[in-house]
């Protein structure tokens, strides 16, 4: 990785985990680590990242496929912990002691070094979740996954971005169709839930401007989605354009993105 590179590589994605890496200079963060933390060093071995030089890792929401790893990587790193107050109070036995706890509010901007982070209060069934833009050297980082509903809040700090790391679910006749039961199912595709292929594919047909390069799509449902689905669906979005899609894994770490 060049030093002065944007870069961005999802780590896994998915129900049973998630975590993003994101990078420049020498800021090496992590946004959430839902996984062991063994596993997300494994993951970033892999990449030939070395664990040792991750410098922060910042919380989106208390859920365990989010959080799961977070504190032991805090703690055998020292690792500084970005997270709103609330989200830290209900992650709290989850995350363990925490030296270092830097909390933020969804709505005001704060920076990691020359990193300019923007959260943004997004609708889930949890305390206080937040999506994130992140800006850096004229570049700009989109993040929004884990949210039921797309508001025009979300759509206000999405826009612009040169890549989006975007949910897309599920598909909406595999989940209505699918074993799951009721209640989860209304859950999944209720207001508080996740967004839908076509959810996603809407919401990147008004996002899609000259300067987005690439979409990466996140949490998809190992049950009510498949890779091909979301990649036929969303590409309906993109026709004409020179944007390059990709689908964020679950078992595996992606390819590193570069702004």
């Amino acid at each position: 990785m060049t030093n002065n590179s944007f870069c961005i590589c999802p780590l896994a994605s998915g129900s049973k985990g998630n975590s993003l890496f994101v990078s420049c200079l020498k800021n090496f963060i992590l946004i959430d680590a839902g996984l062991s933390g063994i596993e997300i060093q494994r993951r970033l071995n892999v990449l030939n990242i070395n664990p040792e030089s991750l410098t922060a890792i910042i919380i989106t929401h208390e859920h365990s496929d989010h959080v799961k790893g977070a504190g032991i990587l805090s703690r055998r790193f020292n690792l500084p912990v970005y997270i709103t107050q609330k989200t830290y109070e209900a992650a709290a036995q989850g995350l363990g002691k925490i030296e270092d706890i830097c909390f933020f509010e969804c709505g005001t901007p704060f920076k990691i070094d020359q990193i300019r982070v923007s959260p943004f209060s997004i609708s889930h069934d949890a305390t206080d979740p937040s999506g994130l833009t992140m800006e850096y050297n004229g570049y700009k980082i989109g993040i929004a996954t884990d949210l039921g509903i797309v508001t025009s809040l979300v759509k206000e700090h999405l826009k612009n971005s040169h890549i989006l790391y975007l949910e897309s679910n599920h598909d909406l006749d595999m989940l209505i169709n699918g074993s799951y039961p009721w209640y989860l199912k209304q859950r999944i595709k209720g207001r508080t839930g996740h967004l839908s292929n076509v959810d996603a594919k809407n919401l990147l047909s008004e996002l899609r401007t000259d300067a987005l390069k690439h979409v990466i799509l996140a949490h998809l449902s190992e049950e009510n989605n498949s890779p091909q689905k979301a990649v036929q669906e969303i590409s309906k979005s993109l026709n004409g354009s020179n944007v390059v899609l990709h689908v964020a894994r679950p078992d595996q770490p992606g390819t590193i993105i570069k702004l």
